[in-house]
């Protein structure tokens, strides 16, 4: 069984950053496919970026698309979420999922491994 844990959420102010990670311990990351995903209080889980097992094809929410970057290093069997110029309403929590495929897929039913979510929290 595949364990995601994230990291890096927090309270930030709007127009802020943060860096979110999401770790395997002792698993290789380099077979799966790697997601991020968020849910807002009393809102459905709505995709955010996804990337491909090498890392050379990413793809992102429209909401999201130049304020937030995904990114994976294999070697250290991490995936990261840059996310900048945050919004209040980019306020959620944000889940990593792993699906072990050579597809990038937008659609949480295709990821079958999933963290427990950090909280970011953006306040204006």
């Amino acid at each position: 069984q595949l364990q995601l844990v994230e990291s890096g959420g927090g309270l930030v102010q709007a127009g802020g950053s943060l860096r979110l990670s999401c770790a395997a311990p002792g698993r290789t990351l380099s077979n799966y496919v790697m997601g991020w995903f968020r849910q807002a209080p009393e809102k459905e889980r709505e995709f955010v970026a996804a990337i491909s097992r090498s890392g050379g094809g990413t793809t992102y929410a429209d909401s999201v698309k130049g304020r937030f970057t995904i990114s994976r290093d294999n070697a250290k069997n991490t995936v990261y979420l840059q996310v900048e110029s945050l919004k209040p309403e980019d306020t959620a929590v944000y889940y990593c999922a792993a699906r072990r495929s050579t597809i990038v897929v937008v659609s949480g039913r295709d990821y079958g491994y999933w963290g427990q979510g950090t909280q970011v929290t953006v306040s204006s």
